[in-house]
């Protein structure tokens, strides 16, 4: 889009631009502030919080829509899904649209997720009294602030309390407050279950649908659908990829040099770049160095907008916790619960990925040709879970099971980076998800022996993803 375009303004010396701007300011000129809530709130999926939480009236929010191209005079149904939703049937009119024709495209051109309009439904149901009653309920992890049923909902799901998958909570509170309201969530359940059956289609797809009898028959699209339902799969379609963070500590103050890690690095930066990431790299890193990363990226704005997080750490360790270059040892928890729901909100339900190539146990002696990323290590076996921060859509990657090394090849890098590599290269194009590009990485890594064949090694990943992870194909070949 243009600048012109993001910065569009409903200002009567531009004679509204158009006529479709000028139907737009009436709608907005129509609606109230209890509306442009529910708005805000709808959009919650497609436009920044932040973006949002600035927006004062309806004009802005389609503002933030016609930018996004969520919202044109071609097609404007968006725009009377959220009209729908929120009950402004009257409105339609002025999108040459009825309440009859929302209705009958809903199944195929729904953009508002069963989980929002559950949401919102249970909101106009909720009333003072209620809402008090389920304050009070939860009050120690309630604001101080004036709630409205809308924003009490909305803040349980800032707080990952409750999502799509997780409704335990607001379950619990509408069966001691508003009973009645379990019949809607019910519902909601069973329509998730049939949506995931036969999702709604994209507007490409919908446009097929608009000529299926010239192209398709009954069973084509059938099987069509089938193959969109394969698996509940995470979001890879937003502005942009994410962020790859690359930690790698090559040059240590107290412990010996890991040469070929530049090696991984490199191969590192180059695949995720072809997927679509924005890598930064980060050199023989401090502990404070660290901690100035990871604040940065926890509170990065472009996550809003981005499907999906990466961190690598390239490093000396032992187990659950791996080395700073300056001989800091750090938690592995520690660096992944910078980026919980809770604490980096953009990330929210978003797949976070984090690969460690360093030792998490006892040390080996090696040939030449082969060293070992372990520092004083210590004959422990803990549950690798205890790494992971208690929250969902987290995937961790070790290059080794607890209590064991890893090992680099001085020249080379590492197997388990090196085969990480090489297995998305080969297996994305196919369409396999991460977990089964891991368990590939597994074999490969589990058939690497030093020259003597005595010394073995056996990556180990751990995760609360709760839905497949699909990158898109890149259009262009990697060449590794």
């Amino acid at each position: 889009m243009t600048s012109q375009a993001q910065s569009l303004t409903f200002r009567s010396d531009d004679n509204c631009q158009s006529s479709f701007r000028g139907k737009l300011l009436t709608i907005d000129s129509k609606l109230e502030i209890q509306d442009v809530e529910g708005l805000k709130f709808l959009c919650r999926d497609f436009v920044s919080h932040k973006k949002l939480e600035k927006s004062n009236s309806a004009s802005d929010i389609f503002d933030h829509l016609l930018a996004e191209e969520l919202l044109s005079e071609e097609d404007p149904f968006f725009l009377a899904e959220l009209l729908y939703i929120i009950k402004q049937n009257s409105l339609l009119r002025y999108l040459n649209q009825s309440k009859e024709q929302v209705e009958s495209l809903l199944p195929t051109r729904r953009r508002v997720s069963l989980f929002r309009n559950l949401l919102y439904e249970l909101s106009e149901s909720i009333g003072s009294e209620n809402l008090k009653d389920m304050i009070f309920l939860q009050r120690d992890s309630m604001p101080k602030t004036q709630l409205t049923p809308l924003s009490f909902l909305a803040y349980l799901e800032k707080q990952a309390l409750i999502d799509e998958d997780n409704l335990g909570l607001l379950e619990d509170l509408c069966r001691k407050v508003v009973p009645n309201l379990i019949r809607k969530i019910e519902r909601y359940k069973r329509e998730k279950a049939s949506e995931v059956a036969t999702p709604p289609v994209d507007t490409e797809t919908e446009s097929l649908h608009q000529k299926e009898e010239e192209l398709f028959s009954p069973s084509d699209i059938n099987q069509f659908h089938g193959a969109l339902s394969e698996a509940n799969v995470y979001r890879m379609d937003r502005k942009h990829r994410g962020h790859c963070v690359i930690v790698n500590n090559h040059t240590f103050a107290k412990m010996p040099d890991r040469p070929g890690t530049d090696k991984d690095a490199e191969c590192l930066s180059r695949v995720f770049q072809w997927l679509g990431f924005s890598v930064h790299v980060y050199k023989n890193v401090t502990k404070g160095h660290l901690d100035e990363v990871l604040q940065e990226f926890k509170c990065h704005p472009d996550h809003v907008d981005g499907d999906c997080f990466v961190f690598c750490v390239l490093t000396h360790g032992k187990f659950g916790a791996v080395y700073s270059s300056d001989g800091t040892l750090v938690p592995i928890r520690e660096i992944m619960s910078h980026f919980t729901a809770q604490k980096c909100p953009g990330l929210a339900h978003k797949p976070k990925l984090f690969f460690i190539q360093a030792c998490q146990g006892k040390g080996i002696q090696t040939p030449v040709s082969i060293e070992a990323d372990a520092v004083n290590p210590e004959h422990v076996s803990p549950s690798l879970k205890d790494s992971i921060p208690d929250a969902a859509d987290f995937l961790l990657g070790l290059a080794t099971v607890p209590g064991y090394v890893s090992f680099r090849h001085v020249e080379k890098g590492s197997w388990y980076i090196q085969s990480l590599c090489n297995r998305l290269k080969s297996l994305v194009p196919r369409h396999e998800d991460i977990l089964s590009i891991l368990t590939a990485v597994n074999n490969d890594v589990s058939q690497q022996a030093d020259k003597q064949g005595t010394m073995k090694q056996m990556p180990q990943p751990a995760y609360t993803l709760r839905k497949k992870l699909v990158f898109p194909v890149p259009q262009k070949e990697l060449l590794l």
